[in-house]
């Protein structure tokens, strides 16, 4: 890949989560949300290789459902409340449907089944940075949210990616997929 267009990738990246990490604004957030997605599909499919363009599509309809479904959790807060900012979900089912955008983003179980599929899709390095950069963003939403969240779905969550996780994990050889169940 030319060392131009990856270094222009690699700061739309961060520039994506720079944005979602310091808004209090759901359009300000789903808008670097979809910066970092747009920013690694041309990095998941570098290699032109049928597995890297099965990984990048798989990468990009789950993404894009996360955050179709981001926009209509904010939209409905919006609605209810009258505001759009992150710090201050007041409607419980808004706030569950974005728990579970943010969790399918993320990878979490029971919306992780496309995770492992698309880490073992790219190359070690990409995968690397799909496995902790790209956890970024959701993630500071999540932290920016956790007052308004409901505890026992978080715990539920948690302990379904810790033991699916594990589980799944054990039966694994290839590292990519061990890196994904972990």
């Amino acid at each position: 890949m030319n060392p131009l267009v990856l270094s222009i990738l690699i700061s739309s990246l961060s520039t994506g989560t720079i944005i979602t990490m310091s808004s209090h604004h759901w359009l300000l957030a789903w808008f670097g949300l979809e910066m970092n997605t747009l920013a690694i599909i041309p990095l998941i499919s570098k290699h032109h290789h049928p597995r890297a363009t099965e990984a990048a599509t798989k990468y990009f309809l789950i993404q894009a459902a996360a955050a179709a479904t981001i926009l209509f959790a904010s939209t409905l807060n919006a609605w209810t409340s009258g505001q759009w900012s992150i710090l201050h979900p007041t409607s419980l089912p808004a706030t569950l449907l974005m728990l579970v955008a943010l969790a399918m983003k993320l990878g979490l179980a029971p919306v992780h089944a496309w995770y492992p599929e698309v880490l073992q899709g790219t190359t070690l390095t990409t995968a690397l940075l799909m496995a902790t950069w790209q956890k970024l963003a959701p993630l500071a939403l999540l932290l920016m949210m956790y007052n308004h969240l409901p505890q026992n779905t978080l715990l539920t969550l948690g302990l379904l990616s810790a033991c699916i996780g594990g589980w799944a994990g054990l039966n694994q050889t290839q590292t990519r997929k061990i890196m994904a169940f972990s």
